[in-house]
């Protein structure tokens, strides 16, 4: 049996652009991305922590150490600028893999550096 697991989260980055004339997707700074094992074009749930908005698209890379998290197309009608929002990826998994598997956490400040990756860590933080 396979499950579909939660792979990997950006937890509390902040929206630095929203832009309505790009086709979709949502631009994200490539070593946030290392950080948290979501690689370019794979699906993601981003989920707006200020009005409860949630949608699904794909991830393209943005600039390395540019903070960059820039929802664009029409993604960008559900957010602003200033924004938190949580991005996470899941995948299937056999059922054996999923009992055991640790996902891939970075929790952000509000410039877009990563404050942990450590998971134990992530449930143990108030936030």
């Amino acid at each position: 049996m396979f499950r579909e697991m939660h792979k990997s989260k950006i937890h509390h980055a902040v929206v630095t652009e929203a832009n309505l004339n790009y086709v979709g997707s949502i631009t994200i700074d490539q070593d946030i991305l290392d950080a948290s094992n979501i690689l370019e074009n794979e699906k993601v749930q981003v989920v707006n922590i200020n009005n409860g908005a949630r949608l699904e698209t794909y991830v393209i890379t943005g600039p390395r150490g540019s903070g960059m998290v820039c929802l664009n197309g029409a993604a960008a009608r559900l957010v602003q600028p200033g924004d938190r929002v949580i991005i996470i990826s899941y995948a299937m998994m056999e059922e054996s893999v999923a009992r055991t598997y640790r996902p891939h956490v970075v929790i952000m400040d509000e410039h877009n550096r990563i404050v942990t990756e450590d998971y134990q860590e992530l449930h143990s933080t108030t936030l």
